[in-house]
């Protein structure tokens, strides 16, 4: 068995490879295996963060996940994964209601998902999704302004934050970059961020619908606490461990 008390180098290359597994590690845990101290833990947790890896929280770390790219890059490779829970995360939208559908891809394969016979009003920072949302005759559609993002696809400034805070939504459809049991949602841009935060804010149900890439994770910007979100919509065969950590904060888990 490799000495990782002598091998600093073995070690966090360890560590890097159970957090792309797992989306996070336990200093207590890892001290075990590798039989150090939990200081040495900690210290190399410390020197990958600094290098982007993971972030720190109470005892452990938690995977950074690097940046998607713009919205364009990312509808041209929709995976079959995204387009599974999106028709899950399809089946939730009430009809006769009034719903906000987030920018992103995911929610773009959502609105794709919709049944054609679908009565309610849509509401959407996505011109991508509002185009989409015109081939559903019974689906009112309402497209904020302002000026539209290449990183999510979305309005997210000012003139758009203001447009729909004169709206209750009962549903919003919010997309993230990553999510986190401890560090709930969050996302690469701030100003997309600050206006999730208004949608959700303005929602009396906030769904979310995220690959298993993006669980457990960390991006830059916190969007909502875990608590925040009432339903998670995942793939099915998840680690049951990581859904049950999503479940203890009060979430109900949708499973693909």
């Amino acid at each position: 068995m490799l000495d990782y008390a002598a091998f600093p180098e073995q070690r966090q290359a360890r560590i890097r490879q159970i957090l792309q597994e797992s989306g996070r590690v336990v200093c207590t845990e890892l001290a075990s295996q590798m039989n150090v101290s939990e200081h040495t833990i900690r210290r190399d947790l410390h020197e990958l963060s600094k290098e982007g890896i993971c972030k720190k929280v109470y005892g452990g770390a938690v995977l950074q996940l690097p940046d998607a790219g713009s919205f364009f890059s990312r509808e041209q490779k929709i995976s079959a994964e995204k387009n599974t829970i999106a028709q899950k995360a399809a089946a939730l939208v009430m009809p006769g209601g009034c719903i906000f559908i987030d920018a992103g891809t995911t929610n773009l394969a959502l609105a794709k998902a919709l049944p054609a016979d679908l009565r309610v009003t849509i509401v959407t920072n996505s011109p991508a999704i509002a185009a989409e949302l015109l081939q559903h005759p019974l689906c009112e559609v309402i497209v904020t302004g302002g000026q539209v993002q290449r990183t999510s696809g979305g309005a997210v400034d000012a003139t758009a934050a203001s447009q729909i805070q004169g709206i209750i939504f009962d549903q919003a459809f919010i997309g993230g970059c990553a999510m986190d049991p401890e560090m709930g949602l969050t996302g690469f841009d701030f100003a997309d961020c600050a206006f999730k935060k208004v949608a959700i804010a303005q929602s009396n149900q906030t769904i979310v619908a995220l690959t298993a890439n993006k669980l457990p994770g960390v991006a830059r910007y916190v969007v909502a606490t875990s608590r925040d979100i009432d339903v998670l919509v995942v793939e099915e065969g998840m680690e049951q461990g990581v859904l049950d950590a999503f479940a203890a904060q009060d979430i109900r888990i949708v499973c693909a």
